[in-house]
């Protein structure tokens, strides 16, 4: 930041503000802005009058931005369309949920209402909505939302809570200066989160496609020769739509005959043992480590197959992956040892299946323990997996590196982002002029 400090400064009274400008005043936020809460949920019209108009929630208000493509509708009769109603401009603000949330809204349907999970926002004395944003991530990111609202329960940013939340008021003219000067800041930081957040996306499927290509059809050639084994193998017809050819010495064979299930070996824990075991010990199971349901406790690296369809059509969790050491798992997730080869070889290929088409069940689907022992992988020689296998950590090691490079990139600029927002609402930099 090259912005220079203001020349005089002022105890604000307020832990999360500290000093001001001297010319700045402090005061409630309902001293310089109108706060609306919005309308109950009406499900059914009230009156022949009332109208069934779009309405926005909580959900649709994410910092910096309002995202609805088609907002719900309630019933409200044309004074609440009127009392309620939003406008191109105003800032809407989370009453709960992540409460303090703030986005200015744009070009919103005609006759849009909001819901009492928002606040409503417009200026008075010529406010500028932009910087009581700013000031509200200013607020949340010194976690000020927690202690006002006391996020242990149920938490709620009432209309006199936010009315009475004391944020700083430079001159009108002060306060556009500095928001423009953050609209125009964080644009250019936001562009290159994008392209970061982009490259990222693009490293994870160059290693997705490297490992299904590699698990599926052998060794690149160069790398196939270093290690003594035939580049450019021949193919031939699998005989299943998603492997397509594969080397003509592999074999193609079902999961119930390539490993052992686990599955029956689940020991349960109870009492004492149980509260012991849920300390030191981690637990998984569908969505990966969890704290509850039945306790099963293992002692050797298997691998674990989700079986909850909706982490498996989600790609929420891995859907397969080495468990080492102690470890516990409930019944929400398959336990697979390898008969022979090279167990990481084996985790590679079940990562890389897609499962969707096998699971079953509309209200809990679920990938079962038939469905999955039907399912058909490819087999290489036990040689050729464990080479595979050094291959791969090899490969995917640099690309991690990439990616790690990149996000601790991304973790950087974001905290500059967060910091040049602190710094320009509460006035440690001057930034009413260009320097």
């Amino acid at each position: 930041m090259n912005a220079k400090p203001y020349p005089k400064y002022k105890a604000s009274g307020v832990e999360w503000l500290g000093d001001v400008p001297e010319h700045w005043t402090v005061k409630g936020a309902s001293k310089g802005f109108e706060i609306q809460l919005g309308k109950m949920l009406q499900p059914d019209a009230g009156d022949k009058e009332d109208l069934e108009v779009p309405y926005l929630k909580s959900q649709h208000v994410q910092w910096e931005r309002v995202r609805v493509e088609e907002p719900p509708q309630m019933w409200a009769s044309p004074r609440d369309v009127m009392k309620y109603g939003i406008r191109d401009g105003d800032l809407l603000v989370c009453e709960g949920g992540d409460v303090g949330r703030a986005a200015i809204v744009r070009k919103p349907e005609p006759q849009t209402i909001i819901q009492n999970a928002l606040h409503r926002v417009r200026s008075s004395d010529n406010n500028d909505v932009r910087f009581l944003m700013r000031v509200l991530e200013h607020a949340s990111a010194q976690d000020w939302f927690s202690i006002l609202c006391n996020r242990s329960t149920i938490a709620h940013f009432t209309s006199e809570k936010f009315g009475a939340l004391t944020v700083p008021f430079p001159p009108p003219a002060e306060q556009q200066a500095i928001a423009d000067f953050l609209d125009e800041r964080t644009e250019k930081l936001d562009g290159l989160l994008g392209k970061k957040r982009e490259l990222i996306g693009k490293l994870k499927e160059k290693r997705s496609a490297l490992i299904s290509r590699t698990v599926t059809k052998g060794l690149p050639p160069e790398a196939a020769a270093k290690v003594g084994l035939t580049p450019n193998p021949k193919l031939k017809p699998s005989g299943i739509s998603w492997l397509g050819d594969i080397p003509e010495h592999w074999e193609v064979v079902s999961v119930r005959y390539a490993f052992y299930n686990l599955d029956f070996r689940r020991i349960p824990i109870a009492g004492e043992d149980r509260a012991y075991v849920e300390k030191k010990y981690p637990y998984y199971g569908a969505s990966g480590i969890i704290d509850h349901v039945e306790n099963y406790i293992f002692d050797e690296t298997l691998i674990l197959v989700a079986e909850d369809g909706a982490n498996l059509l989600s790609r929420s969790s891995p859907l397969a992956f080495l468990a080492q050491g102690k470890y516990w798992v409930n019944n929400h997730a398959h336990i697979l040892k390898p008969i022979s080869g090279d167990i990481r070889f084996w985790v590679q290929v079940l990562a890389t299946y897609d499962y969707s088409p096998l699971v079953s069940g509309a209200a809990q689907p679920k990938l079962t323990s038939d469905r999955l022992g039907g399912t058909r992988v490819p087999q290489p020689p036990c040689e050729e997996q464990a080479a595979i296998a050094n291959f791969l950590e090899g490969e995917t090691s640099q690309i991690d590196r990439m990616i790690q490079k990149v996000e601790t990139a991304i973790e950087k600029l974001t905290e500059y982002r967060t910091a040049l927002i602190t710094a320009a609402v509460t006035g440690k930099i001057d930034v009413r002029k260009k320097r």
